[in-house]
C-alpha cells in the first residue's frame, strides 16, 4: 500500500488527539487549510471522527490514533 498524501494528512489528524481523555475533541476550522478539512472529512466517512469537521473519536477512531501515534513516535528521529 503506498501512503499517499491524502492518508498523511489524516494520519496528522489522527496524531492531534489527546488520547488520555475522551472529553477531548478537535475542531478544524476552514483556516486549517483545505487539505486539514478534505482529511478530517474523509475521516468522518470513514466513520473515524464523529463530525465531518474534526468532533470526537469514534471507537474505531481512537484505536486508529493509537496506532498513528505510536508509529510517529517509534519513527521519531532520535
Amino acid at each position: 500500500m503506498a501512503y499517499t498524501p491524502e492518508l498523511i494528512d489524516e494520519i496528522e489528524i489522527l496524531a492531534k488527539y489527546n488520547l488520555t481523555t475522551t472529553q477531548e475533541g478537535l475542531k478544524v476550522h476552514q483556516t486549517a487549510g483545505q487539505k486539514m478539512v478534505t482529511a478530517a472529512k474523509r475521516l468522518h466517512a470513514k466513520g473515524l471522527i464523529t463530525q465531518a469537521d474534526g468532533g470526537y473519536l469514534t471507537s474505531l477512531g481512537h484505536d486508529a490514533a493509537e496506532h498513528a501515534q505510536a508509529l510517529l513516535t517509534i519513527l521519531k528521529p532520535v
